[in-house]
């Protein structure tokens, strides 16, 4: 049924800021942009991460008999992105300006994890993985 990452969307109720803000972390331009959304491939396996202009939000969740779904808290699952220091990249993340979620833990077996909140309340993980470079290394 689950056969991998295909989209990350994170809202923003300023996506020219966040846009601005992915652009600087990710050291890359998004590659599709539009009024509400806008999308950037990123990794090795070029996962699609975009950002929805949360002004958007009702009127998608009016389409399917629910609210709005923002939220000004962060909570849900947390997508975790492999890279290759977490700690390096957490205080990176928060030099540019997100906030502490959960600091840099060991999750022992050389998985080091951790998560902020960027500027606009979504909640970004990052990790160590050993098991996605096992995998990377596979595809050779």
């Amino acid at each position: 049924m689950l056969r991998g990452l295909t989209t990350v969307a994170y809202q923003s109720s300023d996506l020219e800021a966040a846009k601005k803000w992915y652009t600087e972390v990710l050291g890359i331009e998004p590659y599709f942009t539009r009024t509400e959304y806008v999308e950037f491939r990123i990794g090795d396996y070029e996962h699609e991460f975009g950002i929805l202009d949360s002004k958007y939000l009702p009127d998608l969740s009016a389409e399917h008999g629910g609210g709005d779904h923002a939220s000004a808290a962060p909570g849900g699952a947390i997508v975790y992105w492999h890279v290759d220091d977490a700690r390096a990249a957490y205080d990176r993340l928060i030099e540019l300006g997100a906030t502490p979620h959960q600091p840099p833990r060991d999750f022992g077996e050389n998985f080091v994890g951790a998560a902020v909140i960027d500027p606009f309340g979504n909640v970004l993980g990052i990790m160590r993985n050993p098991h996605y470079l096992e995998v990377l290394e596979k595809r050779g």
